[in-house]
């Protein structure tokens, strides 16, 4: 019986063991295709942005637009100076050493003269922090908004902590300001973080007003060139695109409007269609659910469709 087991346990290590040995051919395969001119990899001994190191960059910039929120040690006033040093600090050292590694890797990815990378991304990062207590504000406006049009809503606790419309929203106010300093890759992650863990996608080049309220939020799509004025409403499955282009056309728009207008006080609800870089959404306007609008609609209108017939069987 022994002898049986022995044999039996044998055969199992001769097969993995021939499994394993398939491993080198694979691994030679793989670097082989590192090789090859179309492949996308980054193989080589420059510093190169992390992801991971963005979105803990990210989280950081979080627990200090909202303090006592997010993170585990408890706050007093005695101790709030102390928090923020140490915070900001922190956030600086792991901040600005991601942007120089996005500007280094820009830099060398197009064949640039020297930028003098580390000091242009200490320059960026102190830039943000100064930006830090002016987002605070607009944030406030943000959540108030939130709180006042949402009678679900049972607290500015609660809107802080779970609404994914703000979280998308915060990350989105922070990204802009490193997109408006035209830092490479770090905005986009940033934005991107925010979008997988909420379903909501704002590119951090679009430009959004105080009071801005997501509703509900997934499967809000806000374009780059977009431009949403203050006190602006938006609920789930809204998109603010941009029209469908030939491979040359997109090249050709590539840093030029493309996403509608949105002015003051606007209303869009669940699943509305704007697009363009022309058309503009005058104030006050409401524009129904499930509308699709590729022309500019004048201040206090409302843009609905036709009441669909319902059957009954």
């Amino acid at each position: 019986m022994d002898d049986r087991r022995t044999e039996q346990c044998d055969n199992i290590i001769r097969r993995t063991s021939a499994f394993r040995d398939e491993i080198p051919g694979v691994v030679d395969e793989l670097v082989k295709s590192c090789n090859m001119p179309d492949s996308f990899d980054h193989v080589g001994l420059e510093p190169f942005p992390s992801k991971d190191a963005v979105i803990e960059i990210t989280k950081m910039a979080c627990s200090m637009l909202y303090p006592g929120y997010f993170s585990r040690a408890r706050i007093d006033r005695i101790s709030l100076g102390y928090y923020f040093g140490q915070a900001m600090t922190n956030f600086f050292e792991a901040l600005s050493e991601q942007i120089t590694f996005a500007i280094r890797h820009e830099c060398r990815r197009r064949s640039m003269s020297c930028v003098t990378c580390e000091d242009q991304g200490k320059e960026i990062a102190v830039n943000l922090m100064k930006e830090i207590p002016r987002l605070r504000d607009i944030l406030a406006s943000d959540v108030r908004a939130a709180f006042e049009g949402d009678p679900a809503a049972g607290s500015y606790d609660e809107i802080i902590f779970s609404y994914p419309g703000l979280f998308a929203v915060t990350v989105h106010r922070l990204a802009n300001k490193l997109y408006e300093q035209k830092t490479p890759l770090i905005p986009r992650i940033m934005s991107e973080f925010a979008h997988s863990a909420t379903g909501i996608d704002i590119h951090p080049g679009a430009t959004i007003g105080e009071s801005f309220f997501i509703d509900h939020g997934t499967g809000v799509v806000i374009g780059e060139t977009a431009v949403i004025g203050k006190r602006v409403r938006l609920y789930q499955g809204v998109t603010l695109g941009a029209l469908s282009l030939s491979k040359d056309d997109v090249e050709k728009l590539r840093h030029k409007r493309r996403h509608p207008t949105l002015e003051d006080d606007v209303i869009v609800y669940s699943g509305a269609t704007i697009l363009g870089g022309e058309t503009v959404i005058g104030a006050r306007s409401v524009i129904g659910g499930s509308v699709w609008v590729t022309t500019s609609v004048p201040p206090d209108t409302k843009v609905f469709t036709k009441k669909p017939e319902l059957i009954f069987k």
